[in-house]
């Protein structure tokens, strides 16, 4: 197994053992006095905080650069001038 998958396993057992010790009632305030299991408190608190931890964590989306063909610069230079072009340069 990888260290990735152990500290996932660990991770998971630690979290569970966490939970099944904390079964009790608390008063928890959320706009109005409830009664709630702490189970559910900290339940809901760690899934929100594996959430924001994925999303926070994850890799950016690299943009793709557009490549345009490199102009052609040999495009009329071994052709010479004609008269009309070198009148108007002069």
């Amino acid at each position: 197994m990888s260290a990735k998958t152990i500290s996932i396993i660990v991770l998971t057992v630690l979290v569970t053992v966490i939970l099944m010790k904390n079964m009790d009632e608390v008063n928890f305030w959320i706009f109005g006095t409830r009664t709630v299991p702490k189970l559910a408190v900290l339940g809901t608190m760690f899934f929100i905080g594996a959430v924001v931890g994925f999303l926070l964590g994850r890799p950016k989306k690299k943009r793709i650069k557009e490549e345009y063909p490199a102009p052609d610069t040999t495009f009329g230079t071994d052709k010479p001038l004609d008269q009309a072009d070198e009148d108007y340069i002069r």
